[in-house]
Formats: structure tokens, C-alpha cells, sequence
């Protein structure tokens, strides 16, 4: 495997591990708190991490919103002087870090020692999911005539039709069959901030199902393969140009 380059100042502003896993029955968010024991040293602080859902009713008056529900679904441990966060939920375990990123090596070493110690608490019975997600945030120099000076990989407007943009989404699900994973690709615009430069969000998030039951050896495996898909996607979506901007 080719190593791409590895930029001093690389675009990464949030890098997330994530496991998605089945617990057993009396795995209980006093379990998942335990978690804690074992890092607080560098992750002190402790928050109950709760999900939001909400249904539509229809009745003879027609449709309404009910009420959101929430519910805690585990914990999130924050260093805040390193950036870092540790997810701790009954549907599996998530390592977030935030900017600066230093590298893949120290990335995954530290994921890999604090899933061990979520491994070691919630002893999942499979895991169902693996994922790895890489949110980029581009600063691009304006006056701007093109995106494709930076981006090769944009929305088109058709040639009669005015060509600035105001603002844009776009979602790809592009699939890899060789490897089973699938990624998920998110890019859109901000506002230009100070130095009148124009944020660019290059959001991938690539993702793999999975039916592991304890073979850890082949599920970093996977995360390797999650990860040179990832660099693909990003080094064949950028041009020189682009590269200069992280130099």
C-alpha cells in the first residue's frame, strides 16, 4: 500500500471511530458508567448522552408532531485540553477527536486501548458495525472562479443557468463490493469568514456491516481497509492546488 502524504496543516476537523455492537441484556447505562473508573485521569468529564425521537400522529384533524421523547442512550468522557471524547452507548462505542489531528498511528492506538476497556465492561455478544468518519473543513481563497480549481468532485449547474452559488449540499453513497464497505459523502459550503476565505466541507464517512464474534485481530483489519478507502475518496477528490492549502 502507497502512503498518501500527511500534511502539516490537514483540513481534519473531527476524526470518529465508531463500533456498533449488540449488548447483552443485563449490560445496563450503570455498566457503560463504570467506563469512567478507568479514564478519568485524562477524560474528567462526564455527560449522559441523550437521543431525541419523535412520531406523526394522523387522526380525523389530519397529521401533528407528537411530543419529542428523550431517552439516555450511555455517556460521553471529555478531555477538553486534548480535544478528545469517548462514547460509551448501549449500542456500541465511538472515539472522537477533534482538531488538531496528529495521525492515523496515534488515532487508532488510542481507539484501540479505550474500545479494549469497553470491551472488557460491556462484553458486547457480536459486533454489527464499523465505521470510520473524517469531517474536512477547506478554506478556500477567494475570489473563487471554479470549485473544481480545489475540489474535483462538485455539483453541476447547467451552462445556461446563472453558475455562482449561494449554497449547496450534496450526498454520494458511493460502494467499494471488494472490501463490503460502503461511503457516504457529504460536502457543502459555508460562510466566508475572516481573509475572506469560502469554508468547504468535505465530510466522509466510511462504513462497513459486520457479523464479528470476538475475532478483534480481523476487526482492526477492517478498520485498515476503512481507512485507505477513506484516502482514496479524499487525495482523488483534491487537486494540487488544494494540496498547497494544507502545506
Amino acid at each position: 500500500m502507497s502512503e498518501y502524504t500527511v500534511f502539516p496543516n490537514a483540513p481534519i476537523v473531527e476524526a470518529i471511530l465508531d463500533v456498533r455492537v449488540e449488548l447483552p441484556k443485563d449490560v445496563t447505562l450503570e455498566t457503560l458508567a463504570t467506563l469512567h473508573d478507568y479514564i478519568i485521569t485524562h477524560y474528567p468529564e462526564k455527560q449522559h448522552r441523550t437521543e431525541f425521537s419523535a412520531g406523526i400522529r394522523f387522526d380525523q384533524q389530519g397529521a401533528s408532531l407528537e411530543k419529542p421523547e428523550a431517552s439516555q442512550t450511555g455517556y460521553l468522557f471529555r478531555s477538553p485540553t486534548e480535544k478528545k471524547v469517548v462514547q460509551a452507548r448501549l449500542n456500541g462505542f465511538s472515539f472522537n477527536k477533534l482538531k488538531p489531528y496528529n495521525n492515523w498511528d496515534a488515532f487508532r492506538t488510542e481507539g484501540r486501548e479505550l474500545w479494549e476497556i469497553y470491551l472488557k465492561i460491556a462484553n458486547p455478544l457480536k459486533v454489527t458495525r464499523i465505521a470510520l468518519r473524517y469531517i474536512n473543513r477547506i478554506e478556500i481563497p477567494l475570489p473563487l472562479s471554479d470549485f473544481k480549481e480545489y475540489i474535483l468532485t462538485v455539483p453541476e449547474v447547467a451552462p445556461a443557468l446563472p453558475q455562482a452559488l449561494a449554497h449547496f449540499f450534496m450526498r454520494l453513497v458511493i460502494p467499494k463490493p471488494d472490501i463490503g464497505a460502503t461511503a457516504i459523502i457529504n460536502q457543502t459550503m459555508g460562510i466566508p469568514g475572516v481573509g475572506e476565505k469560502l469554508p468547504f466541507i468535505f465530510d466522509i464517512d466510511v462504513v462497513k456491516e459486520t457479523d464479528y464474534l470476538g475475532n478483534e485481530e480481523e476487526m482492526w483489519r477492517e478498520f485498515e481497509n476503512l481507512r485507505i478507502f477513506k484516502n482514496e475518496i479524499f487525495f482523488k477528490s483534491i487537486t494540487a492546488t488544494a494540496e498547497e492549502l494544507f502545506k
